[in-house]
């Protein structure tokens, strides 16, 4: 049976801390245990309470090299000399004026790491930064050291890192948004579409509720146009979504 050995340096004369022997039938393999990387972060926020808790949190979990940057052309400088630097930046409170100068920047330097630390945006500006960017992650201020910390480590994974605040509120609103275009049908209208999705065709659907086929193109026309859909596989999609159709009774 093998035998695991921390050889301690205080134990030897060799400077070898820090690595494990597994001592088998007369053989030593040796697996040296990786340090962690240095990292730059910049800190793009000027207020000096939030980047004296940022440093705290971070110098506790990561071996990290601080840059503070107090305006944008600090920042762009900053990150010319650091390009795979992991950004904080409170939007709300630093001289980038719209959310296109920020796409710019980001489309700059595709390298870096970008995490909204704010308090105040806007629904439409998290749209906007999800919709359009890959590598910007949002996170609000009033989080807990355990989730920048956590938000760090998916940056460092290459994956982008949206809090669950900022998640629940876009899908709430998303639903909200849906109920409104839903209220917008009326009862004929919602009906048509649930026949749309199940696969109705309109010459059926005329037959079923005894009227004219101009009169369910028309009404047709006027349901893709309001819930904003192209084509009967868009049409069916919102259905299911707006709870028009029951998945246990669609796919029977």
């Amino acid at each position: 049976m093998g035998i695991l050995i921390y050889q301690n340096l205080k134990n030897t004369k060799r400077r070898l801390q820090g690595r494990l022997f597994y001592l088998s039938n007369k053989s030593v393999t040796l697996w040296p245990i990786k340090p962690k990387k240095m990292i730059d972060i910049i800190l793009a926020d000027n207020q000096e309470i939030t980047r004296a808790g940022i440093v705290n949190v971070f110098s506790q979990a990561e071996k990290a090299n601080f840059i503070n940057a107090y305006n944008k052309k600090e920042l762009i400088s900053s990150l010319i000399i650091s390009p795979n630097a992991f950004v904080i930046l409170d939007y709300s409170l630093f001289d980038i004026h719209s959310v296109d100068d920020l796409f710019i920047l980001s489309d700059r330097f595709k390298e870096a790491n970008w995490l909204l630390f704010s308090n105040d945006l806007s629904e439409n500006f998290i749209k906007q930064i999800y919709i359009n960017t890959h590598n910007i992650s949002i996170l609000y201020k009033d989080c807990t050291a355990e989730e920048l910390i956590m938000a760090l480590h998916e940056m460092q994974k290459g994956h982008r890192y949206i809090s669950n605040v900022v998640s629940s509120s876009l899908l709430n609103n998303a639903y909200k948004h849906i109920e409104t275009e839903r209220s917008s049908l009326t009862t004929t209208e919602q009906l048509i579409l649930k026949d749309i999705a199940f696969g109705k065709t309109t010459k059926e659907i005329a037959a079923d509720r005894h009227v004219s086929i101009h009169t369910i193109v028309s009404h047709r026309k006027n349901i893709f146009r309001k819930i904003a859909v192209n084509n009967v596989h868009e049409a069916t999609k919102y259905a299911v979504k707006a709870g028009l159709v029951d998945l246990a009774e669609y796919f029977i």
